[in-house]
């Protein structure tokens, strides 16, 4: 009985901490995002196309931990959204806050971390530049995601990464998928944040894995 009520409260602190996918995360309800449509679905997972949004990102960040990768990326761009740019001038904030990772070969070597802001509409068209910033202007680009709740840590982005790969693995998009990272580095991923540190519920996180649309028509 106790192991059943047991059950009972994982299970609902699950459903709380792990949100449903939906059109734009509850945060983009309030911050501009970048527009994407969904155009698959699966267990554990959707792939969207991201419709060419230009993203202001760090150099890459050597570090151990991706929270404080993040958190020294996080205060270069948020130096730069206050006016701490060419221009003198502020940007609004946005969402999501992505960090790729590039994983180092051992549990004690560094990794690399690019952190990157979404550049609002309104600024794209020439955006800010700033000393140790650079453009990135994707084109149209395929992305499978896998959402969770609660906060990144160090310790549970691995397992997530995984979970994404294990659920793209035997799907249409999963060759598709392999071949692409395996380009750039077989293990590489992105994880993006949508809220403040300052939030504690209805927290959104993802991970995405980016790939070239070309190898799925390939494998049909």
């Amino acid at each position: 009985m106790e192991m059943a009520k047991l059950w009972v409260v994982v299970s609902l602190v699950m459903m709380i901490l792990t949100p449903a996918y939906s059109e734009f995360p509850p945060t983009c309800k309030r911050i501009e995002c970048p527009s994407y449509d969904v155009i698959g679905t699966g267990d554990g997972f959707e792939i969207r196309r991201y419709n060419s949004p230009v993203w202001a990102s760090t150099a890459p960040i050597p570090d151990i931990s991706l929270r404080e990768a993040t958190r020294a990326g996080f205060l270069q761009l948020f130096d730069y959204i206050q006016g701490k740019n060419s221009f003198n001038e502020k940007i609004e904030m946005t969402g999501p806050v992505i960090t790729e990772i590039s994983p180092s070969d051992g549990p004690f070597c560094e990794s690399s971390f690019v952190v990157s802001f979404y550049v609002p509409k309104i600024n794209q068209a020439d955006p800010p530049p700033a000393k140790g910033l650079h453009i990135q202007r994707w084109n149209s680009t395929y992305v499978a995601v896998r959402q969770f709740g609660g906060f990144v840590t160090d310790a549970n982005i691995g397992s997530e990464a995984s979970a994404l790969d294990e659920s793209v693995f035997d799907t249409k998009w999963g060759a598709a998928i392999s071949k692409s990272r395996g380009a750039a580095g077989p293990s590489i991923y992105t994880v993006a944040q949508y809220n403040s540190p300052f939030e504690f519920e209805g927290r959104v996180n993802e991970i995405w894995f980016l790939f070239d649309i070309e190898d799925v028509a390939a494998q049909a």
